[in-house]
């Protein structure tokens, strides 16, 4: 590959979304951890909504324009993991209560990335994200934006909040168990158009 298509394969507008995205991040961390006024709180929400404002963006841009790049398909679902554990480990800091949720993430996460390493060495894997884990995705991120941004929030409340979130990762990381291992397994071979 020359030099002027590895930067075009590169240096796209979607992988740059991503990229920015990866950046949001510790932005993000130093906002939320000494957040201590609600305009603060809110500040730190607002790094949040600009992070799922790009992801929005980065797919759309990427399919619509043909910048869809081999880059894109690995930058856009880390930097999407790496916010959600963000935003997880963060507020399990100061609600003790989303430690089982964070648990189930970070081995749900490591079931995804190492049974998908195997298969991919096997010239397999998942034609795409499945309909839970969509879900599961949107669902983590309204509840847990809702803690960020309500610091105050009743304790009750922030115990649903996690009740919900664990059934929904949950759920998710059942239906991946099945998509990978189960009787209907949805794991399709990359040689196969």
């Amino acid at each position: 590959m020359s030099m002027k298509n590895l930067k075009k394969e590169i240096f796209t507008i979607p992988n740059l979304l991503s990229l920015f995205r990866l950046v949001l991040i510790p932005v993000y961390i130093s906002l939320y951890m000494n957040a201590e006024a609600p305009w603060e709180y809110l500040t730190a929400g607002g790094v949040l909504a600009l992070s799922c404002l790009t992801d929005l963006a980065d797919g759309k841009i990427a399919r619509h324009f043909n910048m869809i790049s081999t880059l894109g398909k690995i930058l856009d679902p880390v930097a999407d993991k790496l916010t959600q554990f963000t935003l997880v480990l963060c507020l399990s800091l100061k609600y003790p209560v989303l430690n089982p949720v964070l648990a189930l993430f970070v081995v749900k996460e490591l079931f995804q990335m190492v049974v998908g390493i195997f298969h991919l060495c096997r010239g397999r894997m998942l034609p795409g994200a499945l309909m839970a884990g969509k879900v599961c995705t949107t669902v983590l991120f309204i509840s847990l934006t809702a803690l960020v941004l309500f610091p105050t929030m009743p304790p009750a409340m922030v115990n649903l909040i996690a009740l919900t979130d664990g059934v929904f990762l949950l759920i998710s990381f059942l239906s991946y168990i099945f998509a990978y291992f189960g009787k209907h397994k949805k794991v399709t071979d990359l040689k196969q158009d």
